[in-house]
């Protein structure tokens, strides 16, 4: 493989005149987190035992209070990463470096090195994928770069038709690029192996030794020129990279839901992006697509093997990217997170039923990282990756079991006669104690925990970036109804992810399909059919609480009606009328909608005018294969051999 890439080869001699982040305190960073995390976990879970101290410590408290420390240290650390994050963005301060200018590489100096812009699809829609994927083309094809890029769609369609679509439309596309479609290649595997894994896999194996890098976009990517060449400057001027990632930022949403979610991340992302940057320094994860690899890296240390024993934590690893950022950086290379978020683009599920149906993928995919934690050699910042990817999906359930516990033993409580003399000479009885005030404290800590973060995402959105959302004003609309929403939300989301959780421990399995990616209503029948169990219990849950303990039914009330009105709340947030309404008085207002770049302006008309071409479509024409070997990984093993240590010009 190094006779046939040997720019990648001789990369360990650090480039001198090359932009390289200058990391800070790299370890001192997570103890810092620590040191942060640890002392308020302790406080809050001091603050829950001496709620339940005062009449004696039962079972069922004793087990809310560990399900409480476990969600209080989840909780800690997002809400640690978001101050982190807000006043480095306040201050203007790289997250890498901790100097007030960002890390950027030499735009004056012309790329030369070759790189590759692939595409990976399975069972998509046709016009999609191709209008994206020529968006992408078009945007290299008239820079001083051009030249330096080929772009591949690696097609793993199954259905007949949409194969049949897939080769008609790509015929077209050729026609349409005139001479640079020389640079423009089409590969659909007869077999589809490993899903995705496979794909690339192949694509490496075969092709991989003639390119420094590969670009890998996903079926709905979107990403500008100017872009992709800074990832691809990044990689050639920083030869101990091998990982760049960027934040792709969703766009194109016209239903409520969707518009709600792309607001949230335009919002909130840049801040809680720049927090994470801070901590995992140089051990940034992978998120499948949108992001810039070192292909020789890649093939050398990324092979995946499937692993020994049943689901959830045997079988072929599902979530791929986590573990190949990790495999990257165990290995001595360096991944990064951009936290500039332009230029590089997706889109979302338009609504909760879909937003759902994906999270049941990632469900399993993420916990099956927790039989990883163990691999050899790993980093301390991705073996974290694989703990709170996890635990963003168990947190749900821990949630929901601690509100069950809780409401359990309030039951008991109010059903029960209290014994105020416990013991045979007792004087003076033994009343019940409420600690009202450790009540309070509990609760108003745990929705700073919560909120906090997004008030801080606004107040620096208000001061940064307020004309990017339309004004002050429209900004501040849109928040508002994003926390109402996010509220009402939440206890779907955490019903959803219950039920995944426990469906991928006693050992469901999911096909990992397209996801429907252009926006739709959902029915009611639908809506009713997926919310049906969980609305009976809010009604049933309700209904006893507020009998039996009152006090308990109005904590658990924002809970439950998010839990009763859910079949509502998904079919009316799924509605392309009522979010192209809030646009209209400039709610969820998002950049790219008041000055839209290049690339989605390609996208946009393209999508109006696209048609299949009638003609018979060809045989497409592919670049020799050189057939190199991706090995597999021995997990158990340190890998060999290992990447030299760089050793640092600064």
């Amino acid at each position: 493989m190094c006779e046939t890439n040997n720019s990648t080869c001789i990369s360990h001699e650090r480039n001198k005149t090359a932009s390289i982040p200058v990391i800070k305190g790299e370890r001192m960073r997570l103890f810092i987190m620590a040191m942060l995390v640890i002392p308020s976990t302790a406080l809050a879970g001091w603050s829950l035992y001496q709620i339940f101290l005062p009449n004696g410590l039962t079972t069922l408290e004793i087990a809310q209070l560990g399900l409480g420390l476990t969600l209080f240290a989840w909780l800690c650390m997002a809400f640690w990463t978001g101050v982190i994050g807000f006043v480095l963005q306040l201050f203007d301060i790289d997250p890498l470096s901790l100097r007030r200018k960002q890390s950027t590489p030499d735009h004056n100096k012309p790329l030369s090195q070759r790189h590759a812009v692939v595409m990976p699809v399975y069972n998509e829609d046709t016009r999609r994928i191709m209008v994206g994927f020529e968006a992408c083309i078009r945007e290299l094809m008239s820079t001083q770069n051009a030249a330096k890029f080929d772009f591949y769609m690696l097609s793993d369609t199954r259905d007949s038709e949409k194969a049949d679509s897939e080769l008609r439309a790509f015929t077209r596309l050729k026609k349409r690029l005139g001479h640079f479609s020389s640079k423009v290649f089409y590969r659909r595997r007869e077999q589809n192996l490993h899903r995705k894994v496979g794909n690339l896999k192949e694509f490496c194996e075969r092709w991989g030794g003639h390119y420094e890098s590969m670009i890998v976009l996903d079926a709905d990517s979107v990403m500008s020129g100017e872009r992709m060449q800074d990832l691809a400057r990044r990689i050639e001027q920083n030869p101990d990279t091998a990982l760049v990632q960027t934040i792709p930022m969703p766009v194109r949403q016209n239903t409520f839901f969707g518009r709600f979610v792309q607001f949230a991340a335009h919002l909130y992302s840049p801040m809680l992006a720049t927090g994470l940057s801070f901590w995992q320094t140089d051990s940034a994860n992978y998120w499948g697509h949108n992001a810039i690899i070192r292909i020789a890296p890649f093939m050398q240390h990324c092979g995946l093997p499937t692993l020994e024993g049943r689901a959830p934590f045997g079988g072929e690893i599902l979530s791929h990217d986590f573990v190949e950022a990790a495999l990257l950086r165990r290995a001595g290379w360096q991944a990064y997170l951009l936290t500039d978020t332009t230029g590089s683009y997706e889109e979302v599920p338009s609504n909760i039923v879909d937003y759902a149906i994906r999270d049941r993928r990632w469900v399993q995919g993420n916990i099956q990282h927790l039989g990883l934690l163990n691999v050899k050699g790993l980093k301390t910042p991705n073996r974290l990756h694989f703990l709170f990817g996890a635990f963003a999906y168990i947190s749900s359930l821990v949630l929901f079991c601690m509100l069950a516990l809780g409401t359990a033993d309030a039951l008991i409580r109010a059903t029960s006669v209290p014994e105020f003399f416990v013991s045979e000479y007792q004087l003076f009885p033994s009343w019940q104690i409420a600690r009202q005030d450790m009540m309070m404290v509990t609760m108003w800590g745990t929705a700073a925990l919560l909120f906090l973060p997004k008030l801080l995402g606004i107040a620096l959105a208000l001061i940064k970036r307020r004309a990017e959302f339309g004004g002050a004003w429209s900004l501040l609309k849109g928040a508002i109804v994003e926390l109402i929403m996010a509220v009402l939300i939440a206890p779907l989301m955490m019903f959803f992810h219950s039920y995944f959780v426990i469906s991928v421990l006693i050992g469901h399995s999911v096909k990992w399909e397209a996801q429907e990616r252009e926006g739709r209503k959902v029915p009611w029948k639908t809506a009713f059919k997926h919310t049906q169990i969980m609305s009976c219990m809010a009604v049933i849950w309700g209904v006893t609480t507020f009998h039996f303990t009152p006090s308990l039914f109005m904590w658990l009330l924002p809970v439950l009606v998010g839990m009763v009105l859910a079949a509502p709340i998904i079919r009316l947030s799924s509605s392309d009328k009522l979010g192209v309404a809030m646009r209209k008085r400039r709610v969820f207002v998002i950049d790219q909608e008041l000055e839209e770049c290049t690339a989605l302006k390609r996208l946009r008309v393209a999508m109006a005018y696209f048609a299949i071409s009638q003609h018979p479509a060809k045989i497409p024409v592919l670049p020799d294969s050189l057939w190199l070997t991706m090995p597999e990984q021995a997990l158990n093993q340190r890998p060999l051999p290992m990447r030299p240590v760089l050793v640092s010009n600064h």
